[in-house]
């Protein structure tokens, strides 16, 4: 509705994996679910390591367990991400999204999260999942031991931090507002 194209991307390419835990009660992800466009572009993704950055203001990484083993080491995401950042662009993740900033370097080597404050899926979250066992890290003590300070509330609050051109979210409950302060941030 604010006029800013959006294009979706996955790692592959195609169709992209969904963790079949969305929440139609949501209305806005109710909407976007029963979109006929939405759902056609969401099956036939752009292969990331295709796309040319140089073409967007920013780029976001949705969660879902996945992205734990999915993003952290993938060299199309990480190159991505560098790009954006160098080009002045905004980088945003949401919930286990934010995996994909855990080894994430700005084009001068230094972690694009050093120092920066960030939200993501807590310890706690993942503990009350039991999932604690299951993902390969702890993504919010990991975000911290890279020199980020992860700022946490309550499991399933809404909860999106923005610093400078980084923009976080907690939990599937912080999406719509972090998809606004993104809106808002490419708007300004």
């Amino acid at each position: 509705d604010a006029g800013i194209q959006v294009d979706f991307a996955s790692i592959q390419g195609g169709d992209a994996p969904m963790d079949g835990l969305q929440d139609l009660n949501d209305a806005v992800i109710a909407h976007y679910w029963t979109d006929t466009d939405f759902r056609y572009a969401i099956a036939h993704t752009a292969r990331l390591a295709d796309v040319d950055t140089s073409l967007y203001s920013a780029i976001f990484f949705a969660g879902g367990h996945g992205t734990m083993w999915d993003f952290p080491e993938n060299t199309a995401v990480q190159q991505a991400i560098r790009d954006i950042d160098a080009a002045g662009g905004i980088v945003s993740a949401v919930c286990h999204g934010p995996a994909a900033l855990v080894n994430a370097r700005r084009s001068d080597g230094s972690l694009l999260i050093e120092g920066k404050r960030v939200a993501a899926f807590t310890d706690a979250e993942e503990e009350e999942v039991q999932s604690t066992h299951v993902v390969p890290f702890l993504l919010a003590s990991t975000l911290n031991a890279r020199g980020a300070e992860h700022i946490d509330t309550p499991n399933w609050s809404n909860n999106v931090i923005v610093d400078g051109r980084l923009i976080t979210g907690q939990n599937p409950q912080s999406a719509a507002s972090l998809g606004e302060a993104l809106r808002d941030a490419l708007l300004a």
